[in-house]
């Protein structure tokens, strides 16, 4: 009797640079290219949820411009 392990799905939690249909999917949901997305996980790991707020934070406005637009 053979016994097959299935290997179990990658977390989806975590970006796998490795993986290029991981990587597409990871860019497409966080509205990024490749290269900033590797950028952001150089930068913070592959928790995808870490990845996430880093990558808001760099595209986030100053005060200083929400403050002109309301002027």
């Amino acid at each position: 009797m053979t016994v097959h392990k299935e290997s179990s799905p990658p977390a989806s939690d975590r970006i796998n640079l490795a993986d290029q249909a991981n990587l597409d999917n990871w860019c497409k949901r966080l509205n990024v290219t490749e290269m900033q997305l590797r950028d952001a996980v150089a930068e913070v790991g592959d928790q995808a949820g870490d990845v996430e707020m880093h990558l808001k934070g760099t595209r986030s406005s100053t005060n200083d411009d929400k403050v002109e637009r309301t002027s």
